[in-house]
C-alpha cells in the first residue's frame, strides 16, 4: 500500500509569529504542499498560540473544503482538553491525533501511558468517533500500549519515532528498528491503522517504510520545513515523496 504524506504547518506558523507582517502564509504554504502532492495538511495548535493559532485551523479547514482535490485530509494533533476537543469539534477534521504532551512542552516527547490515562480517553475516543472524526493515539513502539489503543476505542496509532531517528545510522539502529515493526505488526493484526511521525527524515524514512509498508501515514514538519530552506516547499515535498516510494 502507499504510505500518505501530512505536512506539518508549525513550523511556518511559529516563523510567522516572529514578526506581525503576515508572512510566510500559512494558507499559501498548505496551497504549495497540496500542489506538489502532499496528500494531507497537519497542525498541532497548542494553547498558547505560539505557532498555529485558532484562526489558523479554521482558514485551513476552509480552504481544504473550498480549495483542494477530493481526498486531501486534514489532522489536528493535540492533547485532548476542552479548548482542543472544542476547536475539533467545531472544525471537523478528517483525523485527531491525541498526543499526551504538557502545554509547555516543546514538542512531543512520548507516547500515552495508556494503563494510566484509558479511563480519561475512553470517552473522548467515543465521542471524537460519533462526530465522524478517525482517531489516532500517538504511542510508543510497545505492543502492550498498541493493544490497550486498541481496547481503548482508537482507530489508528501513530509510533512516536523520536527514538528510531536518534537510532538511525547508529550501533543500536538494527534493535530499535525491531522493536518498531513488532509495534507496526502488532497494530496490523489487531486492526488498527498505522500512522508514525516525529524527527522522520529523508535519509531515515525509506527505511522505516520499506520495514513496515503497510504504514498508513507520516506526518513531518520540522526537517520537511528545514529541508525546504534549501529546496524550496515543492521541491521539498517532491523528494519526501519520492523518500517513501524508495
Amino acid at each position: 500500500m502507499a504510505t500518505s504524506l501530512s505536512v506539518n504547518l508549525n513550523k511556518v506558523a511559529l516563523l510567522r509569529n516572529q514578526r506581525d507582517v503576515g508572512y510566510p502564509d500559512v494558507l499559501e504554504a498548505a496551497r504549495t504542499v497540496i500542489a506538489a502532492g502532499a496528500h494531507g495538511i497537519t497542525v498541532h495548535p497548542r494553547p498558547d498560540e505560539r505557532h498555529i493559532r485558532r484562526r489558523d485551523v479554521t482558514q485551513l479547514a476552509r480552504l481544504l473544503e473550498t480549495e483542494a482535490p477530493a481526498g486531501i485530509e486534514f489532522n489536528i494533533e493535540g492533547n485532548p482538553c476542552p479548548d482542543f476537543l472544542e476547536l475539533v469539534g467545531r472544525v471537523r477534521p478528517d483525523q485527531a491525533t491525541l498526543v499526551p504532551d504538557a502545554p509547555e512542552a516543546s514538542t512531543s516527547d512520548a507516547g500515552w501511558n495508556l494503563a494510566r490515562e484509558a479511563g480519561r480517553l475512553a470517552p473522548i475516543i467515543r465521542d471524537l468517533k460519533a462526530q465522524g472524526i478517525r482517531v489516532s493515539l500517538f504511542v510508543d513502539a510497545d505492543t502492550d500500549a498498541v493493544l490497550r489503543a486498541r481496547d481503548v476505542g482508537a482507530d489508528r496509532v501513530e509510533l512516536y519515532t523520536g527514538p528510531y531517528a536518534h537510532a538511525f545510522g547508529g550501533p543500536d539502529q538494527a534493535a530499535v528498528l525491531a522493536r518498531y515493526v513488532a509495534a507496526a505488526e502488532a497494530a496490523r493484526d489487531c486492526g488498527l491503522g498505522l500512522n508514525a511521525g516525529h524527527d522522520l527524515t529523508r535519509a531515515n524514512l525509506p527505511t522505516l517504510r520499506r520495514a513496515m509498508p503497510w504504514l498508513a501515514e507520516v506526518s513531518i514538519g520540522h526537517a520537511l520545513i528545514a529541508d525546504a530552506l534549501w529546496l524550496g516547499l515543492d521541491a521539498t515535498v517532491r523528494a519526501y515523496l519520492a523518500a517513501l516510494r524508495d
